[in-house]
């Protein structure tokens, strides 16, 4: 069990944050094992080919037989703005002695070999191999990984105002609840321990590759806890909705569709991805439907929030009928 104790924190320190790296790091993991990944198995597809050019003896060799990957690479990342170039020079510039101590916690005395000799140029390679590893597989698609994590974050934020800090841990992961004023984490095998977060506070990453609640595995390291983003499985897969017809012949299919949705307030990044189109398609009938009086709209930190109005219930109700 590994516990964090927040006694006398405010509640703004608990804050969330998107972490690039933490991703790409967790999703080397899919290669040694995809059938633990299955929501994923659409993007190693398609990601096939752009990984035969890359260093792949390297990124394998990131996790070991039981998933688990080097704390270096899982950086408490700054805001939910944290950009990948950012993390990568962050590592890039680690004290060499924290880069071997860190393999040989995942690895033991017997590391790969593509992270042996000299750590100063096995931390070079490591970089680069994650950086084209962006590049190649990840950089086109963030965008769309990016609004399903932003979409978890503004969840998150809801269940917190209308339901208490204890209600979004205990939404977080089976593995995550809140006692008393400390968060506690079912660890893996590795021990556990307890330390006050006075003064540093307590980050929660969403994560597109996490199967669970996990943590730094050191008490040294900066608070924070991995979790698994709510809405993963729509990542790869748009989703079908079904409208009644005369619904669809009064408005159009598209913002017939946005109609049925929106019974749950939801921004035009998170209803892209849902739907498999572009944010700005969505915006322009999300505005349509607005100025119809048939959605509402607020604004919740960097998103705008948008929700059946009542005329916009009655209208769905008339056409389902």
């Amino acid at each position: 069990m590994i516990e964090y104790d927040l006694t006398g924190l405010e509640l703004a320190d608990v804050r969330f944050a998107i972490s690039p790296l933490n991703d790409l790091a967790l999703s080397v993991r899919t290669f040694r094992d995809p059938g633990r990944y299955p929501l994923h198995l659409p993007w190693l597809r398609m990601t096939e080919a752009d990984r035969a050019g890359l260093d792949v003896d390297v990124l394998r060799a990131l996790t070991n037989d039981r998933l688990w990957t080097p704390d270096f690479l899982h950086p408490r990342p700054a805001s939910p703005l944290t950009r990948i170039g950012e993390e990568l020079d962050r590592v890039a510039a680690l004290p060499l002695p924290v880069v071997r101590a860190t393999l040989a916690e995942v690895h033991g005395d017997r590391l790969p070999a593509a992270l042996s000799g000299r750590t100063d140029r096995v931390l070079r390679r490591v970089v680069r191999a994650l950086g084209d590893y962006w590049d190649a597989c990840f950089a086109p698609y963030w965008p769309r990984m990016r609004a399903v994590l932003e979409a978890d974050v503004t969840h998150r934020g809801r269940v917190t105002a209308q339901r208490g800090l204890a209600a979004m841990f205990a939404d977080l992961s089976p593995k995550i609840r809140l006692v008393d004023g400390v968060v506690q984490v079912t660890s893996s095998p590795q021990g556990g321990f307890r330390r006050t977060t006075t003064g540093a506070g307590l980050t929660l990453v969403p994560s597109l590759f996490s199967r669970g609640g996990s943590t730094p595995i050191t008490p040294e390291q900066e608070p924070q806890v991995l979790y698994a983003a709510r809405g993963v499985g729509t990542l790869w897969q748009s989703e079908r909705v079904a409208a009644p017809g005369s619904l669809t012949a009064l408005v159009g299919a598209a913002r017939a569709r946005l109609l049925v949705m929106l019974d749950a307030p939801a921004s035009s990044t998170e209803l892209g991805v849902r739907l498999g189109v572009t944010t700005t398609a969505v915006n322009q009938h999300l505005r349509a439907l607005r100025a119809a009086g048939l959605l509402t709209s607020a604004r919740h930190g960097r998103s705008v929030l948008y929700l059946r109005s009542g005329l916009g219930d009655r209208l769905l109700a008339a056409q389902s009928s």
